[in-house]
């Protein structure tokens, strides 16, 4: 994400909009209270809008602000929210950009779809290492070569054995959700069932 973040307030003037746009070449803002907190989103589609509204009016248009102009309530995310949820998330609501909020709901930073593509850039070796280190070994507590971990343009192919039948869908949600991966190959075996199938039930009595 970005985190210095060009925002508007409630009361900024349509104009002043206009010119934070145009002098930082962006195509949106978020809206915030005097407190920090994310009131909106402000695009240039919402600035046109608003203008063509008042083109044909013979009367000139009221004094318009980012409040006025602004789409609102803003879907926003928290820091702690993986890459492939915010791009779903964009996709889903067909937005350009993300305000990133604390607990408070106070704007820390703003995620565009460009900051989103730009971390599947992120080098092979970046994401078997974090893979090994931070799953395999910290959050599984397994041995670092008892999984084979292989990662060609953000493919992550996964070998080897684990303790638990359990284990594998959680290494594999855990893989998925790091930033730079495109899809995971799951080749795992597992050593022990730890997931019982179902008892069938036994009815008595005539059916």
């Amino acid at each position: 994400m970005t985190t210095d973040v060009v925002h508007a307030r409630r009361t900024t003037p349509f104009k002043e909009v206009v010119r934070l746009l145009d002098h930082h070449r962006i195509s949106g803002l978020p809206v915030v209270d005097t407190d920090d907190k994310v009131l909106g989103v402000l695009s240039r589609s919402d600035l046109m809008r608003c203008q063509a509204q008042h083109r044909d009016g013979l009367a000139p248009p009221p004094a318009v602000t980012a409040g006025d102009v602004m789409s609102s309530p803003a879907v926003t995310v928290h820091p702690e929210q993986t890459v492939p949820d915010a791009a779903r998330l964009m996709e889903r609501r067909g937005i350009e950009r993300l305000p990133v909020v604390d607990e408070a709901d106070r704007l820390i930073g703003i995620a565009t779809r460009r900051d989103l593509l730009r971390v599947f850039l992120r080098a092979d070796d970046d994401i078997r290492r974090q893979v090994t280190e931070e799953i395999v070994v910290t959050t599984l507590n397994l041995p670092s070569d008892a999984v084979q971990v292989r990662v060609r343009d953000g493919v992550v192919t996964l070998e080897g054995r684990v303790e638990a039948r359990s284990q594998v869908p959680e290494l594999v949600h855990a893989v998925w959700r790091l930033d730079g991966v495109v899809g995971v190959v799951n080749g795992l075996r597992f050593r022990i069932d730890d997931i019982e199938a179902p008892t069938p039930s036994h009815r008595t009595g005539n059916p």
